[in-house]
């Protein structure tokens, strides 16, 4: 699932590939991709893209007033094209799943892997009406997103760290891949509650969270948009590597196993050693 380094580094490439080209048209091929249906696509045929901007996970295109806003969801990706396909896209089994075309004969595929088909698309005049979006909690690149303001949002809530990281109420962008790699940094347990963290946990934290984000930000700046999957991939520590050695201790790295995902620590690096309980228990095996 593309997260906030990656989506914020979708809008870099796409304010210097579409700001200031007029869009042709925008073409779905997915029935399901379409949330909103006033004002329709057809509206933005003929009006120039003004900028990009990002809400969380969620990709803003104003077009002369007139935003079309994206979210990728776990399986979607935009896939640039220097020079689209002749003919409208046909609709069928494929990861298609909208096509936005410019004047310049460039463009861009939206496309969905797999069954489930969750990546939205949305046409509005005020991106803050989505629902998502509206419920967003505060970026954590912020210049405002402070030591302060972090302990106050978790100092509401009483639940494992691991889910408050992913939560977007509470802090928006980050998923599952970068919660790992920010709880590595902070050597923090996934499953420790936030209502035990000391204040100078909180300030690890913090540090881990900014200085994690920031860095894959930096390394994903200036990446194309078709080589950002493995860029994000090359940089991960522990999401996605079980059974590989630990990159600062060496130890296995270890995983926990949920319905419809996982999430990988170092048991030396985070838990004391102790490898933690697999399928949805928070407790240490016994």
């Amino acid at each position: 699932m593309p997260e906030l380094p990656e989506v914020e580094a979708l809008r870099a490439f796409l304010t210097d590939h579409l700001v200031g080209h007029e869009i042709v048209r925008v073409l779905p091929v997915a029935v399901s991709v379409l949330k909103t249906y006033e004002p329709p696509l057809t509206a933005l045929d003929g009006r120039t893209v003004t900028a990009v901007a990002r809400h969380g996970k969620f990709l803003d295109l104003d077009v002369d007033g007139l935003h079309l806003v994206t979210h990728l969801a776990r399986a979607g990706w935009l896939q640039w094209k220097d020079r689209l396909p002749d003919g409208p896209p046909r609709p069928g089994k494929g990861p298609l799943a909208l096509r936005v075309a410019l004047e310049t004969g460039e463009g861009f595929d939206l496309t969905e892997a797999g069954t489930q088909k969750r990546l939205a698309v949305y046409v509005t005049d005020a991106p803050s009406q989505i629902p998502g979006i509206a419920r967003l909690g505060p970026d954590p690149l912020a210049p405002d997103f402070d030591e302060e303001r972090f302990a106050a949002l978790l100092s509401g809530e009483r639940r494992q760290i691991k889910g408050a990281l992913r939560d977007q109420t509470l802090i928006a962008g980050v998923g599952n891949a970068y919660s790992d790699e920010i709880l590595h940094a902070a050597r923090m347990s996934p499953f420790k509650l936030t209502s035990s963290l000391t204040k100078e946990e909180v300030h690890g934290l913090h540090v881990a969270l900014r200085t994690t984000l920031t860095e894959a930000v930096e390394r994903s700046r200036g990446v194309a948009a078709g080589r950002l999957k493995a860029e994000k991939k090359s940089g991960l520590r522990v999401h996605g590597r079980t059974g590989e050695p630990c990159p600062v201790c060496g130890d296995t790295i270890r995983e926990v196993s949920f319905s419809d995902s996982s999430l990988q620590y170092c048991p030396t690096c985070q838990t004391g050693g102790k490898p933690l309980a697999d399928r949805r228990m928070s407790k240490f095996l016994k």
